[in-house]
């Protein structure tokens, strides 16, 4: 594995694993972070092989979130072609959770000690989040005299809501596991890190069976209707399932529960 590595993959099955991999940087979140999550998730968004993702991470902590030493190289200059460089880096940045978003394979992220500032932006833009006991989230920028840039103020609010969003992005302080599972952040909240991976691999196996063309269906009309409203939503849907059946999946799903037995879909 080479050394500027971030994230190492392991596919299992129909379930892709991404580990975080920089433990003694508590996973923070280098350039070459991002630029791998981009490349990574277009790959598994276009291998037929894989069903699921669970994002999970080495060391005592998710992430630290954003790399601060790494980003100050970034605020250098005081131009306004320097100010125009930046917000071109900053849109490039985002690319990294917009990959995961659009990545049409739900995305599981299992969450174990603090996760901070930019993992709360990667957290926001997966499908699921799970966590230890021992988590601690925290929309961090705040308290640093930034803006948080990469996703969470898009996202959390369709997530948690107004309410529980607006005190969290503008207070910036922590949350623990409880708390995320009690404003619906995580949905789940597990004992320690062995029993967390535990339940997110049963989850994404669970995913995996299911067929994975009416999965990928479900997710991107999901965020269509978010992103567009209900009609809308609605429209596109009709459009999605007059496109995509009858399938083989759902005959091999008529005819499993006809025979008494679990289906198994080949996603066509």
């Amino acid at each position: 594995m080479s050394q500027n590595k971030a994230i190492d993959v392991d596919i299992d099955g129909h379930v892709a694993w991404l580990n975080l991999c920089r433990p003694e940087r508590h996973n923070a979140m280098g350039m070459a972070f991002f630029k791998e999550v981009v490349g990574l998730f277009r790959r598994l968004d276009e291998d037929p092989t894989v069903r699921a993702v669970v994002i999970r991470a080495e060391g005592k902590h998710f992430t630290a979130g954003l790399d601060l030493m790494e980003a100050r190289a970034m605020l250098v200059g005081k131009g306004a072609d320097d100010r125009e460089q930046l917000r071109k880096a900053i849109l490039e940045l985002q690319e990294s959770n917009n990959a995961i978003e659009r990545c049409r394979k739900p995305v599981i992220a299992a969450v174990h000690g603090h996760c901070i500032g930019g993992g709360v932006d990667l957290l926001s833009a997966c499908d699921i989040r799970l966590a230890s006991a021992d988590a601690l989230f925290s929309i961090r920028e705040t308290r640093l005299a930034i803006i948080a840039d990469l996703g969470t103020l898009q996202r959390l609010p369709h997530i948690i809501g107004q309410g529980w969003f607006r005190e969290l992005a503008l207070t910036g302080r922590d949350f623990a596991a409880a708390e995320a599972l009690r404003m619906g952040f995580v949905t789940r909240v597990c004992e320690n890190r062995e029993a967390l991976i535990l339940a997110a691999g049963d989850l994404a196996k669970a995913i995996a069976g299911m067929s994975p063309l009416t999965v990928q269906g479900v997710k991107e009309v999901i965020n269509f209707s978010r992103d567009n409203g209900v009609y809308a939503g609605l429209s596109y849907v009709a459009q999605k399932n007059a496109a995509a059946l009858p399938s083989e999946d759902l005959m091999e799903a008529v005819t499993a529960f006809m025979e008494k037995r679990e289906p198994v879909f080949h996603g066509k």
